[in-house]
């Protein structure tokens, strides 16, 4: 897919100029065009400003007076001044005076001590540079010598690499307005050029992943709760409505809408891109080793916020950079660090050392490279980002996700709650899963790396939950550890890790690994909704714990078989990394062997603690043996358990402490 994008790439900066003016839209997205800005001038609200300028109307002034006044303190201000750019040049001069003594005082990349804007990720990355080089061509605004190749530099990664913060309805909208900006408005023919074709394979990928509803519950590199929870009436809808006419016919502007609404950029090839069937997998970015390539000639400034916005911030390779700048640009203090703002006191030479050791939460914020899995048909679509970071900590990333008809399946671990945006908005996985996808069917394991406790209470959240809207379902029902729902003639089954609820969410406890399974399907597949039960209901599901001798590696292995799809994975990870104590490691006041165990466990007491309860639970929390002894040896009987993970807990009068054990017959 992405060597269709370079294709696609080289004909555009070549023919772009001579033919843009020829390139008619067809005329039923043009009528679609119309008719939005039609509706969305009907409206009160900042959103329809730009619709305003683009018809020659006089602007609604107490909206341009409230996003003239909020400028210059809010965090996001770039996110207005896109606009405010917009606004300049479809006005020809008419409100200069309002609008240029707001922007002139504001610095549009970073600088010392700025704790408020963010200008390193890469959506609001191509805002801010974006709009200094339009008032530059504009008005004649002073720049550093840097911008012009910053900016170009920064264009041709995209059209190159795609999108780091791939298939994100939250930050694409914003990044869309940026770029149709520059497409629209700059003089400089290679900078429109590029940033067309940028907008375009933007576009191209959101349609990728719309289903024949107009929904788009995507797997994203990064994304907020919230997009997942309405299918219509949010800033994405907008475009999906203009480009496809599917879903309904929005009736206010959203932020990202004018842009789309009032660009000259040619759609026809945009459009019909749209496929109601897709089912491949495509590598987005690049590797790291790679990146420093393409950035090497920039100033180490550039650099590392080049870096910082494919996702590279805390990888022990780029850590030391990381840590001088924050230093020399006092930047510690910035919303973006505060998570490891702790860390601030130690010198960077020392940080690389450091993000080795905490590797489970400095190397998974990465989005510099990702392989994609994507299956839709017409209403449903599956997607998965294979082997991403598996065990380590998430950084707003969603690994698999299903739309069906209007509404997302998926799974996230952490702290359960009943309103998924009340999570953590910083982590939505504080571990990743390992993904793996085939067709219409995705096999999840989780399997936990230790965090610190020094970096926060949060991460000590294991548990793994299941969004599943009961009220989106005409129909659902449950077939041991299935739980399979139908949306019209759209289908999803979904085998959970346990039958249970946290918090009054479908969610299970973790304390070293799960797994769950996604399937989806509709009526052209599989026919009625009994016929996909009775699928699901054959199929076959394994899973189990070994010691692999030879590598000295505990080994958490599943196994899926589901219609004509098998998927399997045996996850080896050293014992010092999950936590689970090697046999002979374990110097505290009592230890257990052998480990693993075949048909006894001994319990070795250091010293009789009086009356002392064993209890032995499975990983999801299933009480299987409780006896109590008063002996300093303790014998367990171990031959009724199945082979796997188990966890003894040894209660005394004084003290309640546990291990893990494996059971391999």
């Amino acid at each position: 897919m992405r060597s269709t994008f370079k294709l696609f790439s080289l004909l555009t900066v070549l023919t772009f100029c001579c033919f843009k003016t020829t390139l008619a839209n067809n005329a039923v997205y043009e009528q679609r065009r119309q008719d939005y800005i039609d509706t969305s001038l009907t409206y009160s609200g900042e959103n329809k400003l730009v619709l305003q300028a683009y018809r020659g109307l006089p602007l609604d002034t107490a909206a341009l007076n409230l996003v003239l006044n909020r400028v210059p303190t809010r965090e996001t201000a770039d996110f207005d001044i896109i606009h405010l750019i917009r606004i300049l040049f479809l006005t020809t001069g008419t409100y200069d005076a309002q609008i240029l003594p707001v922007l002139n005082p504001i610095h549009f990349w970073i600088n010392y001590g700025d704790t408020l804007h963010n200008y390193f990720s890469e959506n609001h990355g191509v805002m801010w540079m974006g709009s200094e080089w339009l008032l530059h061509e504009k008005y004649n605004r002073s720049i550093d010598n840097r911008l012009e190749a910053r900016l170009k530099h920064y264009l041709q990664v995209k059209v190159q690499f795609g999108f780091y913060e791939f298939f994100s309805s939250t930050y694409a909208p914003f990044e869309l307005g940026g770029l149709l900006n520059l497409a629209d408005f700059s003089q400089d023919p290679l900078i429109k050029n590029l940033a067309a074709e940028a907008s375009q394979i933007l576009l191209k990928e959101f349609l990728l992943l719309t289903n024949d509803r107009g929904t788009f519950f995507p797997v994203a590199g990064r994304n907020y709760p919230a997009r997942y929870e309405t299918a219509y009436g949010q800033n994405h809808n907008d475009l999906i409505f203009l480009m496809t006419g599917f879903g309904p016919s929005p009736q206010r502007a959203s932020h990202a809408g004018p842009f789309l609404a009032s660009t000259d950029l040619p759609m026809d090839s945009v459009i019909a891109s749209w496929r109601p069937f897709e089912n491949f997998t495509m590598h987005n970015g690049h590797s790291l080793d790679t990146g420093f390539i393409i950035n090497a000639a920039l100033t180490t400034t550039d650099r590392v916020v080049f870096q910082w916005s494919s996702g590279a911030y805390f990888h022990p390779s780029v850590v030391q950079e990381t840590a001088q700048l924050l230093l020399d640009s006092n930047l510690w203090a910035q919303n973006d660090f505060a998570l490891l703002a702790p860390l601030s006191s130690i010198p960077p030479q020392d940080m690389p050392a450091l993000a080795n050791n905490l590797s489970s939460i400095s190397k998974s914020g990465g989005l510099f490279e990702a392989n994609i899995s994507i299956f839709k048909n017409h209403s449903i679509t599956l997607s998965s980002i294979l082997d991403f970071w598996k065990g380590k900590v998430g950084f707003q990333q969603y690994p698999c996700v299903a739309n069906v008809g209007t509404t997302a399946v998926y799974t996230g671990s952490g702290e359960v709650k009943p309103n998924w945006q009340d999570r953590n908005p910083n982590n939505q996985n504080t571990h990743l899963p390992y993904v793996e996808q085939h067709k219409n069917v995705s096999l999840i394991m989780y399997r936990p790396e230790d965090v610190p406790p020094v970096l926060g209470a949060n991460f000590a959240f294991k548990d793994v939950a299941l969004h599943w809207k009961d009220a989106d379902f005409d129909e659902a029902v449950e077939d041991s550890m299935w739980l399979i729902g139908r949306q019209q003639q759209s289908y999803v089954a979904v085998r959970r890790a346990c039958i249970g609820e946290i918090n009054g969410i479908r969610a299970c406890p973790t304390s070293v690994g799960q797994t769950w399974v996604i399937m989806v399907g509709d009526s052209s597949m599989y026919g009625n909704f009994t016929n996909f039960q009775s699928v699901v209901h054959q199929s076959q599901f394994e899973e189990r714990w070994y010691l692999d001798t030879l590598s000295s590696q505990y080994v958490y292995y599943a196994k899926v078989i589901v219609d004509t799809t098998t998927i399997d994975y045996a996850w080896g990870v050293d014992s010092l990394a999950t936590g689970i104590p090697k046999l002979g490691e374990d110097n505290s006041h009592w230890t257990i062997y052998p480990n693993p165990a075949n048909t006894t466990l001994q319990v070795d007491l250091k010293e009789i603690y009086g009356p002392t309860t064993f209890q032995i639970y499975n990983t999801l929390g299933e009480l299987f043996y409780t006896n109590t002894a008063n002996d300093k040896l303790v014998t367990i009987s171990t031959q009724s358990l199945s082979n796997g993970m188990y966890v003894l807990k040894m209660i005394t009068a004084k003290n309640v402490s546990s291990k893990r054990f494996i059971i391999a017959h």
